[in-house]
C-alpha cells in the first residue's frame, strides 16, 4: 500500500489550542496513523461530503479527506464530539 501524504489545513492550530497537551499527543498519533491506513478500523464516512470520514480519538473527533487519485489525506477539523460536526 502506497504511503500517503498527510497535510493538515491551518485551522487545526486553532482547533487544537486550548485543549490539553496530553490529549493533542493522542490526537496527532492517530492523525499521524493515517499515512499509512486512510482507512483504519472504527473510521466511518461522513454523509453528504464525497470522500470525508471522522475518526475517534477518545471524546475528539478527526475530520479528513482522502484523495487516492494523488495519494493525499488533509486533516480538515479536529474537535471535541458533541462541537466538532458544527458549522
Amino acid at each position: 500500500m502506497a504511503r500517503y501524504e498527510l497535510i493538515y489545513l491551518p485551522s487545526i492550530t486553532k482547533d487544537l489550542r486550548g485543549l490539553p497537551k496530553a490529549d493533542v499527543r493522542h490526537i496527532l498519533a492517530r492523525a499521524e496513523k493515517l499515512r499509512d491506513d486512510p482507512y483504519p478500523a472504527g473510521a466511518a464516512k461522513l454523509e453528504g461530503w464525497e470522500n470525508s470520514f471522522r475518526l475517534r480519538q477518545s471524546d475528539y473527533r478527526i475530520l479528513y479527506s482522502v484523495d487516492n487519485d494523488r495519494i493525499l489525506v488533509t486533516v480538515v477539523k479536529i474537535g471535541h464530539r458533541r462541537e466538532v460536526y458544527r458549522d
